[in-house]
């Protein structure tokens, strides 16, 4: 019988089974010597060796090979080919994850995860892979998963360091060194274990540490170790030791390029824009064209649209669209908390602060760490605070002067405590000043502060920056904002305000949170908490003890005025406001009550209810422009300007505002400030730009300026040359009619 010479035999199909398994066993071997030499720091003959894989007849291999070799997209398509070829292969899958996850695509990471362990369980290997992605965005979750790939393999080194770093971030150096210990058992050549240590050392201001000795004898080329200890200096705020490691890293290993774009965002941070420029740029041009080098390099771009303006004192840079109106308000802030905190806290600043304001919040956030998404409203690095303009937010729901009087306290206790300070005590301080400026100026306590403290979810001290750097729940970051102002707040009027300046000291003095407060306070850190939610809860029992009666009430109180059932409103309104006072959001019982009192009538009443929620805080513009309304119909017009000059600090960019603050202080003989507001109008490009002029040009005459009177009644003719009441000013400011 002839066969068909396409069709083999038995034995033919062995040997080319054989031929087909056999180069992939030898190259799985390579794949492991790759790897050998590559953490021997040999980088020249590691590549050559993940050369030869990209010709193994294995997609996997050679999705490896390219890997190692830098060739993502190559890498990407011969991942999917071994996924095609092997769909039952979870390794495949969690390997491809992890190329996603070192290219910063973790929700891509994410799903690849997942979709090995719906093929196996248990992988531990994906599990790690969830961990990390978790990691990197500061969840708690991270550690569990980790503990949970542990379980399933006890020698898996990866999740070991994992949670060695864990810790380190935490702040708890004991765990830390447990779990490097337990890494190092299993691989004592453990690189990433050994620069954890390092690190550690390197944080606690042991400079002469053995670990990166080690290190550089596996590995001479081992930049990673610097930049470890590099991204928790940064995430300890300590950001110019972090930039100093970050130069060591890539002066190791010159094409370790996500530090080299780490460096470039931190150079940003500082406000060495062009250092930063070059790294980003060098990165992207060797193929990391990922968000976080992507987006700042294109933010970079934009900065010809901003405007810079210098002191002695700060750099001040706004956008161009913005900066006529701001700059004024802004300036006279920074110089107001300078003066302050250099006399409260006894701190001179060794040079100038810089404060950049964006009015697109995503330029704001990419500003701050590379990537869009963060819902913070300034960020203070050192000597350099990024926040939101006014601008950056809906109007009403960012006070722009409290955010900077919040940043700019940590500018001054980073100083004074050399970045030793933990987060706790900065963020407490920064709180617990932005109240200490106007009492109307800080956070309330929201509904979550409210069940964190009914349900005891408060952290004691110790644990307290845990809350802002893994937090547990969703709102715990709020909640720790709050527990940390408070607590400063419960400092200061126990012992003094003179105690909060003595724990500076002693974080300066590298000591840590207990040494702290048993120097400064006599206590141990438990008594200081007993004491703190004593204190706490009897200021809060009543808000917090009657929320749910509060909740239902509102419900009720909301539908009766909907209703226009007013005395109902009337009856109920009160008892729910002194309930939870803090409640000035949209919908609160001052709006109610308010809206109840006008529609019978009584002026006064509905004046006060408005004067009640802006003292407690209130911002919403239409309310506290009622408010002043209503007291300048009552013909107290002072007053009424004070009312308004709320909003400059929440939304300035409101023509109406501007020009009914001019019209006001120019009424009470207020000339420099109704030249303040005349001045914010014109820079908003009011249509009616001849009024706008001529109004200016009268306080100015008010103040006895006169040559700038004249040029403004000058410009308001020029935009309308027949505008009647400016041709009159003219002929009053013309020297011969005088």
């Amino acid at each position: 019988m002839r066969r068909n010479p396409l069709q083999a035999t038995p034995a033919a199909m062995m040997r080319q089974l054989v031929w087909l398994v056999l180069p992939a066993a030898l190259v799985a071997q390579t794949l492991e010597d790759c790897r050998r030499l590559q953490h021997r720091g040999r980088l020249a003959e590691a590549s050559r060796c993940f050369e030869r894989l990209t010709t193994s007849p294995d997609p996997y291999l050679r999705a490896e090979g390219y890997w190692g070799l830098g060739r993502y997209q190559e890498a990407n398509h011969q991942f999917a080919a071994a996924v095609k070829l092997a769909p039952k292969n979870a390794l495949y899958r969690v390997r491809w994850g992890r190329l996603f996850l070192d290219r910063m695509q973790r929700q891509d990471a994410a799903q690849l995860f997942q979709e090995a362990l719906a093929i196996e369980p248990n992988h531990p290997g994906a599990l790690l892979g969830l961990a990390l992605v978790a990691s990197d965005t500061f969840e708690r979750r991270a550690i569990e998963l980790a503990e949970k790939a542990l379980a399933v393999d006890p020698k898996l080194v990866e999740a070991r360091v994992l949670l060695a770093r864990l810790a380190l971030e935490d702040g708890d150096e004991p765990k830390a060194i447990e779990e490097t210990d337990k890494a190092l058992a299993i691989d004592p050549e453990c690189l990433e274990a050994m620069a954890l240590r390092a690190a550690a050392d390197w944080l606690a201001d042991r400079e002469d540490t053995p670990w990166i000795g080690r290190i550089l004898k596996i590995n001479p080329v081992y930049g990673e170790a610097y930049a470890t200890a590099a991204r928790l200096f940064v995430l300890n705020r300590r950001y110019e030791e972090g930039v100093r490691f970050y130069r060591k890293a890539i002066e190791l290993d010159p094409k370790l390029l996500k530090a080299r774009a780490e460096l470039g965002i931190n150079l940003m941070r500082l406000g060495l824009d062009e250092e930063a420029r070059w790294h980003l740029e060098y990165c992207y041009h060797n193929g990391e064209k990922y968000a976080s080098v992507v987006n700042p390099l294109r933010l970079l771009d934009s900065y010809k649209n901003f405007e810079t303006f210098t002191t002695d004192r700060f750099v001040l840079k706004l956008h161009k669209y913005e900066a006529e109106l701001l700059r004024p308000y802004f300036e006279a802030e920074l110089e107001r908390a300078i003066r302050t905190f250099e006399k409260k806290y006894g701190v001179r600043l060794e040079r100038p602060v810089r404060v950049e304001a964006y009015p697109d919040h995503e330029d704001f956030a990419v500003r701050t760490l590379g990537m869009p998404g963060l819902g913070a409203l300034g960020v203070t690095f050192g000597y350099v605070v990024a926040m939101d303009s006014p601008n950056g937010r809906k109007p009403g729901e960012f006070h722009w002067a409290s955010t900077l009087w919040h940043e700019m306290s940590h500018v001054f206790v980073l100083a004074a405590t050399q970045h030793r300070a933990p987060r706790w005590f900065t963020e407490g301080m920064a709180v617990y000043e932005e109240t200490a400026v106007s009492p109307d100026w800080g956070d309330r306590m929201t509904p979550e502060v409210i069940r964190a403290i009914r349900d005891k979810r408060l952290l004691p001290v110790t644990q307290l920056d845990r809350g802002f750097v893994r937090p547990s729940y969703p709102s715990q970051v709020v909640v720790s904002y709050f527990q940390a102002g408070r607590l400063c707040a419960f400092i200061a009027e126990k012992w003094g305000f003179a105690k909060l300046l003595e724990m500076m000291r002693g974080f300066a003095a590298r000591k840590s949170t207990p040494q702290v407060i048993e120097q400064s306070l006599g206590l141990e850190p438990e008594e200081l908490d007993r004491q703190f939610l004593e204190w706490l809860e009897a200021r809060t029992r009543r808000t917090v003890e009657g929320f749910d009666q509060w909740r239902k009430g509102m419900e009720r109180l909301a539908e009766a005025a909907r209703a226009g059932r007013v005395e109902e409103v009337l009856r109920e309104g009160p008892a729910l406001r002194d309930l939870y006072p803090d409640y000035v959001e949209g919908g609160s019982a001052y709006e109610y009550l308010a809206e109840a009192y006008l529609a019978q009538g009584d002026k006064r009443a509905a004046v006060a209810e408005l004067e009640r929620y802006s003292r407690t805080g209130g911002r919403n513009p239409a309310l506290i422009k009622k408010l002043a309304g209503l007291l300048e119909e009552m013909g107290r017009r002072r007053e009424a300007a004070e009312v308004l000059e709320r909003l400059l600090y929440i939304y300035p960019r409101d023509e109406e505002l501007q020009r009914k603050l001019g019209d006001l202080w120019l009424a009470e003989g207020n000339a420099p400030k109704a030249i303040r507001a005349y001045r914010s109008l014109l820079a908003l490009k009011p249509l009616d730009r001849a009024a706008s002029h001529f109004h200016l040009a009268r306080a100015y005459r008010a103040a006895n300026r006169l040559e700038e009177a004249r040029e403004q009644v000058l410009l308001a003719l020029e935009a309308a040359p027949g505008y009647r009441p400016a041709q009159k000013l003219l002929l009053e400011l013309n020297p011969e009619s005088r």
